[in-house]
């Protein structure tokens, strides 16, 4: 289903998309909303007002499964921008081996660049087409010297040809066509401190162009090389100096950076030495790129001044209170979500457009096995998994997919065999198939 542009997307709006996903979390959608709709009102005030407008970056709290990440991901898509998602976990304070946090930053021009590049080869994709289309008849049909009532016969010969083509009659005939050559550059591995990535890129690049990539005649049906013809001639009509400067700008303007477990790297109260100390490494180099800062990619310098950031964590044994002053001053929404019920468990298997039970009949489907769940069916699954959440580990609504995938492993195995079949998961069924699982907490915990 195509979504509203961003710039009529109401906050309201907003809120009804991602409650098509997501269940429950109002609050955390109602404040994802307001920071999208900011975006937008951000680019219609005066240009010299706009730079003062600072993205208003969230701070998502709540236990692990119950719909941060998601959020955050659905909002990506609403808005078409750069998303990155990343662990805050995975950085290392400049000067330790790990990765440095401005890779992120790098990590998502790139994307941004892919996201631009595969738009603008959708708008030359038809001359593509009919470039490649030309070249596939001059393969087909070699020229050659003739008179002016050759060169008439000719003619209606390429165009029965296009003809046929179009058809795909010819699709099974061979042509010679030149195609690039697997570059023979020599393989090289740079080990490279914190914060030198981009060098290391830089200089396997760099090799490689010193070894220009060669071309070779081979035979290919001429289905395969309208693909490598479309490609190519796509590829020449790009311009990419364009593309780098829009996706740049897509970056800066409305990139949107999901940083997870930024409770792993607030220090605990009291703390001094050892690892606390790390952590407040990784959080200083953190704030500069959250405050606004230049980042040199391989596709120029990026600002990060006005990319949105989201930061989520469980916080239960660090609190948002032990992150650098600083750099809470950064996340001035704080959200907190709000656990998963019963209730929530069987909304979240049959309302979402993506839920649970559509997806594992869609897939059973493929093999003619018509999979039915009966609404108790539904209510003994969400009981079961928040009841194994209670008693082990609470790991929220990932808890459905465990006790999901379970349920339905041995009609998934015998499928094949048994189909065209009709199969009714009942309450019975579903006690049948986890009861003694549950019973025993020792094997809950390790199989659920």
């Amino acid at each position: 289903m195509k979504l509203p542009e961003m710039k009529t997307l109401t906050p309201r709006q907003i809120v009804a998309e991602l409650d098509k996903y997501i269940i429950g979390q109002s609050k955390a959608k109602r404040s994802v909303a307001i920071a999208l709709r900011n975006r937008w009102r951000r680019q219609q005030v005066p240009e010299e007002l706009r730079d003062e407008i600072a993205p208003k970056n969230i701070i998502m709290i709540g236990p692990t499964g119950v719909g941060k990440t998601e959020i955050a991901r659905r909002l990506a898509r609403l808005a078409n921008s750069p998303f990155l998602k990343i662990e805050a976990s995975k950085f290392t304070e400049v000067g330790y081996v790990g990765r440095d946090v401005e890779s992120m930053i790098r990590d998502l021009t790139h994307l941004a660049v892919d996201m631009v590049k595969s738009e603008e080869k959708a708008k030359v994709e038809e001359k593509a087409r009919q470039q490649a289309e030309e070249k596939l008849l001059d393969l087909l049909l070699p020229a050659r010297r003739s008179s002016l009532e050759e060169e008439s016969g000719a003619r209606d010969t390429r165009e029965r040809f296009r003809q046929m083509l179009r058809e795909g009659k010819l699709e099974e005939r061979m042509v010679e066509l030149e195609v690039p050559q697997r570059s023979q550059a020599p393989m090289v591995e740079i080990f490279s401190a914190a914060g030198m990535e981009e060098v290391q890129s830089n200089l396997q690049e760099m090799l490689s162009n010193m070894f220009p990539g060669r071309r070779k005649r081979r035979q290919v049906k001429v289905k395969e090389a309208r693909l490598l013809l479309e490609q190519e001639a796509a590829g020449k009509l790009i311009d990419m100096d364009k593309v780098v400067s829009l996706a740049i700008s897509r970056v800066e303007q409305s990139g949107i950076i999901f940083l997870d477990e930024i409770d792993k790297v607030a220090a605990k109260s009291g703390g001094g030495s050892g690892p606390d100390v790390s952590r407040e490494g990784v959080q200083r180099d953190l704030l500069p790129i959250v405050e606004g800062t230049s980042v040199h990619t391989k596709y120029g310098i990026v600002r990060t001044d006005h990319i949105l950031f989201i930061a989520s964590g469980a916080f239960h044994v660090a609190k948002p209170s032990d992150l650098l002053p600083e750099l809470q001053g950064r996340f001035p929404i704080r959200v907190e979500l709000d656990s998963l019920d019963r209730k929530d468990f069987a909304r979240i298997l049959t309302e979402p457009e993506n839920a649970l039970v559509t997806q594992y009949m869609a897939l059973l489907a493929t093999e003619d096995i018509k999979l039915i769940f009966e609404p108790e069916a539904i209510e003994e699954i969400a009981r079961i998994a928040f009841e194994v959440n209670e008693r082990t580990e609470n790991i929220g609504a990932r808890r459905l997919h465990t006790v999901m995938e379970k349920l339905v492993e041995e009609i998934s195995f015998e499928a094949p065999d048994v189909a065209p079949k009709e199969v009714r998961i009942t309450a019975s069924y579903v006690s049948e198939k986890l009861q003694e699982i549950i019973k025993d907490e020792d094997l809950s915990r390790f199989i659920l």
